[in-house]
């Protein structure tokens, strides 16, 4: 019984001595991987992330890597996540990316003047993030990139956003000009994102500001397309041109009707525009049209917006043509 016991111990230690010498062998030998590439790498045992590394053809054996593991402890704990491993990584390679360089960043990139909706959707799509979607408000997602790792939850994201839309408002709310139309937060939110979705011209943001502002002051309505849009559909986006029956619906969201602001905002401003919403331009005009250029055509009086209009519809019918 001894001398089998014995043998086992010894066969072990032969084992071991033929295993470390392989590992020390291969330890800076160039390894199979043909080119650069990000692997996930699992959480559990040795053995388990030996697998991985072999199945995505980072390294050419399985049970030397946890020896190579063992030799050199000092050096740290190897740890999961997905990394970005070079082409023909040694060994000595493989251990220092699992040791210290950062997990793979990924990106979400959420344009200014999408909706809660559309909003959604990126998420859901987005197939490095984990976890469902959390309901979204309107008005409260900050559009930026946002980086993250692979499988962080969706929730954590939108939690992000909400955070940094956050500050955004306060801070355009503590630089604002006095003597605003709006009187709280929120009604420069909704502002913004009326503004948001007017103009894609940054340099008009802070002169249609003013117009609505003007209009505010004097209580006209704000007669918004986008509200009207969003009105009839929630996603603020329609397959065709507003109708005379969309401009006459009965709805808070629809500024033709309903008198000031809408009731929350109708998309997810940028900063440019929370900025616009809060400092506008010093200007007395109360209404601007299309100009055909891509921007838009400013007036003070309804005489001088007529003409605008008149001219609008004749690029109109021109391009039809």
């Amino acid at each position: 019984m001894m001398r089998r016991v014995l043998g086992a111990l010894i066969g072990l230690a032969l084992l071991g001595v033929v295993a470390t010498l392989v590992a020390l062998f291969v330890y800076d030998r160039p390894g199979p991987l043909p080119t650069a590439a990000a692997i996930v790498i699992p959480r559990g045992n040795l053995d388990s992330i030996a697998e991985a590394l072999t199945t995505a053809h980072v390294i050419v054996s399985g049970p030397v890597f946890p020896v190579a593991v063992a030799l050199t402890r000092p050096a740290g704990t190897v740890r999961s996540g997905e990394f970005e491993f070079p082409a023909q990584a040694s060994l000595r390679q493989v251990l220092t990316v699992l040791r210290t360089s950062r997990a793979v960043q990924h990106r979400l990139t959420v344009a200014e003047g999408l909706t809660a909706l559309h909003i959604a959707t990126l998420l859901e799509q987005a197939p490095t993030l984990d976890g469902p979607v959390p309901e979204l408000t309107e008005g409260t997602f900050l559009p930026e990139t946002y980086v993250f790792e692979r499988g962080t939850p969706r929730a954590t994201i939108a939690a992000r956003a909400r955070t940094a839309m956050e500050r955004a408002l306060d801070r355009a709310w503590q630089g604002r000009r006095q003597n605003l139309a709006v009187a709280t937060p929120a009604d420069l939110i909704t502002l913004a994102s009326i503004i948001e979705r007017e103009t894609a011209r940054p340099d008009e943001r802070p002169h249609i500001a003013a117009v609505f502002h003007n209009r505010l002051r004097r209580g006209m309505k704000l007669q918004s397309d986008p509200t009207t849009i969003y009105a009839v559909s929630r996603t603020g986006v329609l397959d065709h041109a507003l109708t005379r029956a969309e401009l006459d619906r009965d709805d808070p969201y629809n500024t033709y009707r309903a008198p000031a602001l809408p009731p929350g905002p109708i998309c997810n401003p940028g900063i440019a525009s929370l900025m616009a919403a809060a400092r506008p331009d010093d200007s007395t005009d109360l209404y601007f049209v299309a100009d055909g250029t891509g921007g838009h055509a400013f007036a003070a009086t309804q005489e001088a917006h007529l003409r605008n209009v008149a001219k609008w519809r004749e690029i109109e019918r021109a391009r039809v043509k």
